[in-house]
């Protein structure tokens, strides 16, 4: 039976207490004192004597109550730290002065492969043999060293330590945590901040986008490698980001790599990590690569035609086995990693031409997806925007404008050679930069948009058709505004080839339509 007496200090008091038991030879296993209460373990005492002893209890001068509780304070917070240390999925261990384990979780007994009782009393440097300096270089920093690479039974983890102060301050040791490649990927992968989900992120209904989305679904479920192909701005880290939600892998992490935004050498270290002193200023424990911290998940590799003909190989003999060497290394190592890979440019091409290894575009080609440009899914252009205009809204924090009929017309007729990322940023612009709570074509700057940007040529054809620059760079707003007409009218009026039909694509009354199709000369009865 466990017994809390609450008493009012005074000198004296917590001994009196305890002779009540010492006189009644009660046998006591535990005792603590936190004023203003005596915490009290007596498992021999049986249930019917508690009534008598409290009442004993109760004659001593000063005693306010005593109750029955199911733990004594100590144990609990004991408990407590024993269910938190066994529920943290990292290895961590309590280090005395000397660098000596203390405690440590069970996480850290499985990584040495024995049992917490095991690591009691055990050196650091024997926990970690392959890194026998380490103990020392901890006491001697006072357990405060920048993160590095160790192993336990050569599986290596990145090794941090926070100093364990004692009451008043003084040093006590340290708390070691260790962490595997994969648990540092998944933290990378918040870190990221990257906002894609599922399949339903990608916004569009038009025929090209539904038909991407239905061949994705499939070959997201399938374990090969990836290679996704579109134009630049068409949202390829997003179809790759969305496979893997839909994948098996889903759980693990995805982590991505831009061959074309860094140098070959720093390419090579950063997909596959580096072995400790493997060139200078390299940090001394080493380094894992993505492809160790993605572990059990994805490596999206954008740009992947950009990638140097050396790292083309280091990637086809992975693809092959699943193995590689760190830069610097002589170990073999083994992960079980799904690769994407995407581009803009055309693969095939540089095959022909040398450019790009023929045995790492068959390896890569496994799976393929298109994601077609925007110009080709002209029915999701207004989704788009509405979208992208609801996010600048929320960001600028104000109410969200309308886009008028002619803003909406000039959104489709815009060829959009920058695809959906030229859109967004188009959009973007719009909404933060004017008051207006219905957009028109001049807060768009569309007709920047046609004409390639300021500064064209007044005489250069537009982007995606043979219309002159002139075309919507007259002398006369008037002018202006019929030649914009006219050239809306005669790109939309083949897709949608009666009055009705396009002044239902526009929004707009079908009466103004006829007109304004009779008074431009437009092919085709109104």
């Amino acid at each position: 039976m466990r017994i809390t007496v609450r008493f009012d200090d005074r000198v004296g008091i917590a001994q009196e207490i305890l002779g009540v038991l010492a006189r009644k030879g009660i046998n006591v296993v535990a005792v603590e004192v936190d004023v203003p209460f005596v915490y009290i373990d007596a498992p021999a005492l049986p249930t019917d004597a508690f009534h008598a002893l409290r009442d004993e209890f109760l004659t001593v001068p000063g005693v306010a109550s005593v109750r029955t509780t199911d733990q004594l304070p100590g144990m609990r917070r004991r408990l407590h730290l024993e269910a938190l240390l066994s529920a943290m999925p990292d290895p961590v261990l309590l280090l005395d002065t000397e660098g000596t384990i203390v405690v440590g979780n069970a996480a850290a007994a499985a990584a040495a492969g024995t049992n917490e009782a095991g690591l009691e009393g055990l050196a650091l440097d024997i926990y970690l043999a392959d890194d026998d300096d380490i103990a020392p270089r901890l006491i001697e920093a006072g357990f405060r060293l920048p993160p590095r690479e160790v192993s336990v039974r050569g599986e290596p983890y990145l090794l941090s330590c926070t100093p364990a102060l004692a009451e008043g301050g003084e040093p006590a040791g340290g708390v070691a945590t260790l962490q595997s490649p994969h648990r540092v990927g998944e933290q990378m992968q918040v870190l990221q901040h990257f906002r894609a989900g599922s399949f339903d992120s990608i916004l569009g209904a038009s025929p090209a986008i539904a038909a991407l989305r239905k061949q994705a679904v499939r070959v997201a479920v399938l374990d090969a490698p990836l290679l996704i192909l579109g134009e630049t701005g068409t949202g390829k880290e997003l179809v790759a980001h969305a496979c893997h939600a839909a994948s098996p892998r889903k759980e693990a992490p995805f982590l991505a790599l831009n061959c074309a935004a860094v140098p070959e050498s720093l390419a090579e270290s950063e997909l596959f990590g580096y072995a400790p002193g493997a060139f200078s200023g390299a940090q001394k424990g080493g380094k894992p690569g993505l492809l160790e911290l993605a572990g059990g998940g994805t490596v999206f590799l954008d740009e992947i035609g950009e990638m140097s003909p050396y790292l083309q190989v280091k990637l086809l003999r992975f693809l092959n086995d699943g193995s590689f060497r760190r830069v610097g290394g002589d170990r073999e190592l083994r992960v079980d990693v799904r690769i994407i890979g995407a581009t803009h440019r055309d693969l095939a091409a540089m095959v022909r031409d040398g450019s790009f290894r023929e045995d790492l575009y068959y390896r890569l080609n496994v799976l393929r997806l298109e994601v077609p440009p925007l110009r080709k899914r002209g029915d999701d252009i207004l989704t788009l925007a509405r979208h992208f205009m609801e996010e600048a809204a929320n960001r600028s924090g104000r109410p969200c404008p309308a886009l008028s009929p002619a803003a909406r017309a000039g959104l489709l007729a815009s060829p959009w050679p920058g695809n959906v990322r030229q859109l967004q940023n188009v959009v973007f612009r719009a909404v933060t930069m004017t008051e207006k709570s219905v957009l028109e074509p001049v807060d768009l700057e569309l007709a920047d948009e046609l004409a390639g940007g300021q500064g064209a040529d007044p005489g250069t054809p537009l982007p995606g058709h043979g219309a002159p620059v002139t075309a919507i760079w007259p002398a006369t707003w008037d002018d202006a505004q019929a030649a914009f007409e006219r050239e809306l009218l005669g790109r939309l009026y083949p897709l949608f080839p009666s009055s009705r039909k396009l002044a239902a694509r526009l929004a707009t009354s079908h009466t103004m339509i006829a007109n304004k199709l009779r008074r431009h000369g437009i092919p085709g009865k109104p």
